[in-house]
């Protein structure tokens, strides 16, 4: 298959970045981080998430910053809504567009959320119902997808029945993730010849952790089976709470600076992203997870 001529970055870090990082942030922090992103040309942001401020203190304060942030006209500004009370405060907000998340792991699903994955499912059907019927769309996510640190590997089939039950409730796209990162490219080939002969690859986008070092490789080969939605967070930030030793998501910079170097279409601006990625490692002190970051930092500081 041809490689997509556009892609779409799907910018994860004001979200699941920062909600796996010790420092915490203001909601000014939070605005201008969401603010610089959109300026560099990103399409689609996910700010925020409006989850019990018990499990995930990183995000209490969501609806503040979906009330200040400036928003620009070419950007969606989604947040995470994992259930009812969550999708109500997202609509109080003015939220563009809402995501849940399934897993392909009953271990992970349990740890994560205290539920079997029909049960989650069940409670995402009533989710997604309500926000399509206020004409909000919804995006899903399934975590494990090649590995869970409970049960080890993951059939790719378990992905595609979870996959199949988020687009039938109204999904219109399911991201699939590597929350560990143990994936190559060999296992995304293998995972994706299950998957895309029963889901059109304009529903699926990917979601790939760089523990190993993988991520970009992974990314290179769902585009060669016509993925053009790729999840990323700014400076690589996040990891995942409940995978020991999961780094963060691939970072922005290195997706896009491999993007622009095959030729394809993003509408991102990379000196755009370097301001955000300069900002927010700044706020929270430590260097960007991001070779090409370092890199360009240091000709142009």
């Amino acid at each position: 298959m041809a490689l997509p001529k556009k892609v779409r970055l799907v910018e994860v870090g004001p979200r699941d970045g920062l909600q796996n990082e010790k420092a915490v942030l203001s909601v000014d922090n939070k605005v201008t981080l969401v603010e610089l992103l959109a300026k560099s040309g990103l399409s689609y942001i996910e700010a925020g998430s409006f989850v019990s401020p018990k499990w995930v203190p990183q995000m209490a304060n969501s609806n503040e910053v979906f009330d200040k942030i400036e928003r620009q006209p070419h950007t969606t500004y989604t947040a995470l809504t994992p259930n009812m009370k969550g999708l109500e405060a997202a609509l109080e907000s003015g939220v563009d567009e809402v995501a849940i998340f399934g897993s392909a792991s009953e271990s992970f699903s349990q740890k994560n959320i205290n539920c079997s994955i029909d049960e989650s499912l069940a409670r995402f059907d009533d989710v997604t119902r309500a926000a399509l019927e206020k004409g909000m769309k919804v995006r899903g996510y399934v975590s494990c997808v090649m590995g869970c640190p409970y049960e080890g590997q993951i059939a790719p089939q378990a992905v595609l029945n979870v996959s199949r039950k988020l687009l039938d409730m109204g999904c219109y796209e399911v991201s699939l993730g590597d929350t560990i990162g143990v994936g190559t490219p060999y296992h995304t080939k293998q995972l994706l010849e299950v998957i895309t002969p029963h889901i059109d690859a304009n529903a699926i986008g990917v979601h790939f952790h760089d523990t190993y070092g993988q991520a970009l490789a992974n990314i290179y080969a769902a585009l060669e089976f016509g993925i053009a939605s790729i999840d990323s967070a700014i400076a690589g930030l996040g990891g995942c709470p409940y995978a020991k030793g999961a780094s963060g998501n691939v970072a922005s910079e290195d997706v896009l600076y491999m993007l622009d170097g095959m030729g394809i279409e993003t509408g991102v601006d990379m000196q755009g992203l370097l301001r955000a990625s300069h900002y927010i490692t700044k706020v929270i002190g430590r260097p960007p997870m991001s070779k090409v970051a370092n890199a360009l930092m240091v000709k142009n500081p």
